[in-house]
């Protein structure tokens, strides 16, 4: 058993380490207070390869191992977490058109998604329809050599950017309801596809996230991903499963930033003439902190590296919410100045909550983990 990563994913960390270091963390504060979008860093992806990470070689990918994937967004969150969901709706997305694509449908769109010449993202979530899939509104009706679509959708990153944009609909009432859902690759143009309105945020800014409609868009039956229908359900999912990895990733990244600035602030800031790292209570806060991010990190690269659902829901599920926790007890620790935007937590506190949510809730982690675990297709121990 080793707890090691190999000396590719050490230089590659070490690469994206240094690159988050003096290209992100200078200026992820500034930028996401003004709201500008991080433009120049988007095109660092590109001539980095991040943009093809989960798409083969043969169509211009790194393909990278999922451990590796990890440590991207690891890193990238450490700087600024924003703009990691710049990679992780395309990066979900890209793995689920080459893993059920036509071979037209690969063809056609991964080498330029691997260049970031084109991005992508993932449109599911509906004004009433988040958790439940299954009771999605948007419709898509066959008419001749199309799909006609009325609907909508909302909380979707990279709106603003994806061509395509893979959007679950509903082409059937077949039931039971998972059956009658299929999965559209909608170009960027297509008339009467519209993003609506950027959504305001309390944190996870520097990428757009917004309000998709669709009326009467018409979509040509070839950009049904896969050719089939009634698989979107199955497609989404197993999408959704990786994306779990990312998001445990991501909420390392805050953690370990989040303690960073902790401990560097107990060895710096004094109280009754003494450094506040020299009292216990600070002491462990930092022992706690440390600990759980470790735990965190580990249980990350496991179900990365396993590419399991329960493994993947457990990272979510206990990286999210350790992250909550790290934020606070950072923030406490730097006490009143923890509050200020000029220090960088309050950012962090902002944006754990999202890892929390995004791809699942954690009460949906739990019970994907209850019911693996009921069923046997999980257990715990060796």
């Amino acid at each position: 058993m080793n707890f090691e990563l190999d000396e590719d994913q050490q230089l590659f960390r070490a690469t994206l380490r240094e690159f988050v270091d003096k290209e992100i963390v200078p200026v992820a504060s500034e930028w996401e207070r003004s709201g500008r979008y991080p433009a120049e860093i988007v095109e660092r992806f590109k001539e980095l390869g991040l943009f093809g990470m989960t798409i083969p070689s043969e169509y211009g990918g790194l393909d990278l191992d999922r451990v590796s994937y990890a440590l991207v967004f690891e890193e990238i969150a450490r700087g600024w977490m924003g703009v990691a969901g710049v990679l992780g709706s395309h990066s979900l997305s890209a793995w689920m058109i080459n893993q059920y694509g036509t071979q037209d449908q690969k063809e056609r769109y991964l080498p330029d998604l691997a260049r970031g010449a084109r991005r992508t993202g993932i449109a599911l979530t509906e004004p009433g329809a988040g958790t439940d899939l299954q009771g999605i509104q948007t419709r898509a009706e066959r008419d001749g050599e199309h799909y006609v679509v009325n609907g909508a959708k909302t909380w979707i990153t990279n709106a603003r950017h994806a061509d395509p944009m893979p959007v679950l609909v509903k082409t059937s009432d077949e039931r039971p309801a998972h059956r009658g859902l299929s999965m559209l690759l909608v170009e960027a143009g297509t008339p009467g596809y519209t993003v609506s309105r950027d959504l305001p945020k309390l944190g996870y800014k520097g990428t757009e996230t917004c309000e998709i409609t669709l009326q009467d868009v018409r979509v040509h039956s070839d950009q049904l991903l896969g050719g089939v229908e009634g698989r979107g359900m199955q497609q989404a999912l197993s999408a959704l499963e990786l994306g779990r990895v990312n998001i445990a990733a991501r909420a390392v990244g805050v953690s370990q930033c989040a303690f960073d600035a902790a401990l560097a602030y107990a060895g710096q800031r004094e109280a009754f003439g003494r450094p506040i790292g020299d009292f216990q209570a600070i002491q462990l806060k930092l022992a706690d902190m440390a600990t759980e991010i470790q735990a965190a990190r580990l249980m990350t690269y496991w179900a990365a590296s396993r590419s399991a659902r329960a493994e993947a829901a457990m990272a979510k599920y206990f990286a999210s919410e350790v992250a909550l926790r790290v934020t606070m007890e950072a923030m406490r620790v730097h006490g009143g100045y923890g509050y200020s935007q000029e220090f960088v937590l309050e950012r962090l506190y902002r944006d754990a909550p999202l890892m929390a949510i995004g791809e699942g809730t954690n009460d949906v982690q739990r019970l994907v983990i209850a019911r693996d675990l009921l069923s046997g297709a999980v257990k715990v121990g060796w």
